[in-house]
């Protein structure tokens, strides 16, 4: 007969994982993080970009941060040029994030970056990247789980959920997101 566990989270394990930078380093972000970027207040492209560049996030030009967005850690943050992020929009980046140009993420879609193993007593920390290629297209509250890749010019419509890799020029649609038809670009 089989004995059946229960997850214990009191032998949680996070194994190797570090946010790659000091406390004080992580404390000081987040008030930044907390007052600029999650507020409403403060929606000067300019500000937000110098301040993530501070931080070590790897820019490029002509990036449109919307009010209330949260991002976990900058420095591990690397966005392209023309790259449009939304109303909301959460980068929860435990592990590197990568953006191509040309990239909308929509209002309130998240960028997930952690998981746990489900099948551990200890539900132990599994992080994985994510790498979203030129021309995509992110639609509003949409998830992008880890270790996936959106390649070039794919969309996640509307409320759905990656959980694996989407193909070139492919609209995807649903929780698991499933292709649906071709993405076509017209002049």
């Amino acid at each position: 007969m089989e004995t059946k566990l229960n997850v214990d989270l009191s032998k949680y394990n996070v194994g190797n994982y570090s946010t790659g930078k000091g406390i004080g380093v992580n404390l000081v972000w987040y008030f930044v993080n907390y007052f600029i970027f999650r507020s409403y207040l403060f929606p000067i492209y300019s500000l937000k970009r110098f301040l993530l560049r501070i931080f070590g996030a790897k820019l490029g030009k002509g990036i449109v941060i919307k009010p209330g967005v949260n991002i976990k850690y900058p420095w591990l943050l690397e966005i392209d040029n023309y790259v449009w992020i939304g109303e909301g929009v959460w980068i929860d980046n435990l592990s590197s994030i990568s953006i191509g140009s040309n990239v909308c993420i929509s209002q309130g879609a998240m960028l997930l970056t952690g998981n746990h193993n489900y099948k551990k007593v200890s539900f132990d920390l599994m992080p994985g990247t994510i790498i979203i290629q030129d021309g995509v297209w992110v639609g509003a509250k949409s998830i992008v789980c880890p270790n996936v890749t959106c390649k070039t010019h794919s969309v996640l419509s509307v409320n759905s959920v990656a959980v694996s890799n989407l193909e070139p020029y492919s609209i995807y649609q649903g929780n698991p997101a499933i292709k649906i038809r071709d993405r076509i670009i017209e002049n």
